[in-house]
């Protein structure tokens, strides 16, 4: 007899190889994808960083990225400081604003870790006065790990540092 075709065990053979196939391959993807956002996070606060130090520069005026309630992880905003308070006056102009993925957390040490001011020359200062410089850490959702650093030297210069280290501020 010439057959064409699958059998009913057959099909269900191949539907049961698929199903483990997925199953075992699902976590590798999750984690995949959520290294990439984390990635995309990190790129684009730096990049957020580069343009209010940019800005402060080319306007000749204090440039302040300030993190949304207090919160890197919510998001952040690029505000233009023309009145000298900052984030606190709703009155100065925003020149962007990011809206954060809170599954991705964002934790900063002291000196970054509601804002970062820029002078009119593009060095970054704390509102009293002293130079300002510190890290901002990319962690991994569920793990007190970091995995991607945003520092920000005293000199203005921003870098993205890619190294998975155990960070308290992640907890």
């Amino acid at each position: 007899m010439n057959q064409q075709g699958m059998s009913l065990i057959q099909l269900l053979f191949a539907l049961l190889i698929v199903a483990l196939t997925t199953q075992v391959a699902s976590p590798a993807y999750n984690a995949l994808v959520e290294q990439q956002r984390r990635l995309s996070v990190a790129e684009q606060l730096a990049s957020s960083l580069r343009n209010a130090r940019a800005q402060a520069l080319l306007r000749h005026q204090y440039v302040i990225v300030h993190a949304m309630e207090e919160d890197w992880s919510r998001g952040w905003k690029v505000t233009l400081d023309l009145s000298g308070r900052g984030y606190l006056d709703p009155d100065n102009p925003v020149l962007s604003e990011r809206q954060g993925n809170i599954r991705i957390p964002i934790a900063g040490n002291t000196p970054v870790k509601n804002y970062v001011r820029f002078n009119p020359l593009g060095e970054p200062l704390l509102t009293g006065g002293a130079f300002q410089a510190g890290t901002l850490h990319i962690c991994q959702a569920r793990t007190a790990m970091s995995h991607y650093q945003v520092v920000l030297a005293k000199s203005g210069r921003i870098s993205l540092r890619r190294d998975q280290a155990a960070q308290a501020l992640c907890a």
